[in-house]
């Protein structure tokens, strides 16, 4: 059904948000989709290569910056945020005991791409039950979408240093989804969220592997969720060490953040830690058979990593761990593997024990 005039933000935005918080989401906006600034950042980032090997980020950045060609029609953007962190074992514990594996908090429970569709959907829905009949089309970091700069512009919060979307009541801890629709809603009138970062540089200067190379660029070769989630061959030899116990992802760079003091901790049931994985041993879950890893990992984002790949990172973790008989054994279980990725960690990560092991 086609509709001839633009529905006033202010008029429904409290509604949506009323809907939405009946979804789980925390907010609610209408974007404006002018990206033009942002698509020249994008383009500059690509250039410079910071994208490594994620070819997908480079296809067709047209499409990332102009929401009608990914969804012909589209008239708005809906964007909508949902708090992640779960009850779990605290950060920095996790991070100072070598003998445990970090996991990013995100990713401790269900995969969060599949809760955001489902919500998202139901969402549009009902606003199609509320207005009148329209198409759109649901998205969670699912499709080339510049949703940072789309969370930004409705009003969600400022794009901050570490290149994530912060907001004064609530840090960065949230995730972000969209509704590409061709409804005609005006977006918000409101001012955009002022950037808070002023001169703090916390961010920047606590990042193991220095990944964010200047205010609000960042350099995705050197940043470990990166190394541990995306690339699929070694990681590379320079950023071992600073890889720590991180197994999958990081957070440093938001657990330093002064407006994540803010975090709420989500009740979505989703989210909730699965299996102990907040606090598990590292050797316990270097332990894990393929068929192990499969069956406990259904359903969460930790399979992006690929057993292989789980294998590598334990494998550097272990590397970088305390040394200790039970790490040694381990190693050397695995010393053998069929995969050269996995044999080539393994024996970087023995070298590293025998080296720790010599020292007086």
């Amino acid at each position: 059904m086609p509709h001839s005039k633009a529905l006033s933000a202010e008029a429904l935005l409290p509604r949506l948000r009323d809907w939405g918080a009946e979804l789980g989401f925390a907010d609610v906006g209408i974007a404006e989709a002018r990206l033009e600034a942002d698509a020249r950042h994008l383009a500059a980032w690509l250039e410079q290569g910071f994208h490594g090997s994620m070819a997908y980020m480079a296809r067709d950045p047209a499409q990332r910056a102009d929401p009608r060609r990914l969804r012909p029609g589209t008239l708005t953007v809906i964007s909508a945020r949902m708090d992640f962190m779960p009850e779990a074992a605290p950060a920095e514990q996790v991070l100072a005991d070598g003998t445990r594996a970090y996991i990013a908090r995100y990713a401790l429970g269900r995969d969060y791409h599949r809760t955001l569709r489902a919500r998202l959907k139901k969402l549009a829905e009902r606003l199609r039950r509320e207005l009148a009949p329209f198409g759109y089309r649901v998205l969670a970091d699912s499709a080339p979408v510049l949703e940072k700069a789309l969370g930004r512009n409705a009003r969600l919060g400022w794009i901050g240093k570490n290149t994530l979307v912060l907001n004064r009541r609530a840090g960065s801890s949230f995730l972000l989804g969209e509704i590409y629709c061709d409804l005609p809603l005006a977006p918000s009138a409101a001012p955009a969220p002022r950037n808070h970062c002023g001169s703090c540089r916390a961010c920047l200067d606590v990042c193991p592997t220095q990944a964010i190379v200047a205010p609000y660029r960042l350099d995705a070769r050197r940043c470990i969720s990166y190394l541990t989630i995306e690339q699929r061959g070694p990681i590379p030899l320079e950023f071992r060490r600073a890889v720590g116990n991180r197994i999958f992802g990081c957070d440093d760079c938001q657990l330093v953040c002064p407006w994540n003091r803010y975090a709420r901790r989500s009740v979505e049931k989703d989210f909730a830690v699965r299996h102990g994985l907040d606090n598990a041993r590292l050797v316990d879950l270097f332990g894990w058979s393929e068929t192990e890893y499969l069956e406990k990992t259904e359903g969460m984002a930790l399979r992006r990593a690929e057993y292989r790949g789980w294998l590598r990172n334990l494998a550097v973790a272990l590397g970088n761990a305390p040394h200790g008989a039970a790490v040694v054994g381990a190693l050397r279980a695995r010393a053998e593997h069929p995969d050269p990725l996995v044999r080539e960690h393994v024996a970087w990560a023995l070298g590293e024990q025998q080296a720790r092991g010599s020292r007086p």
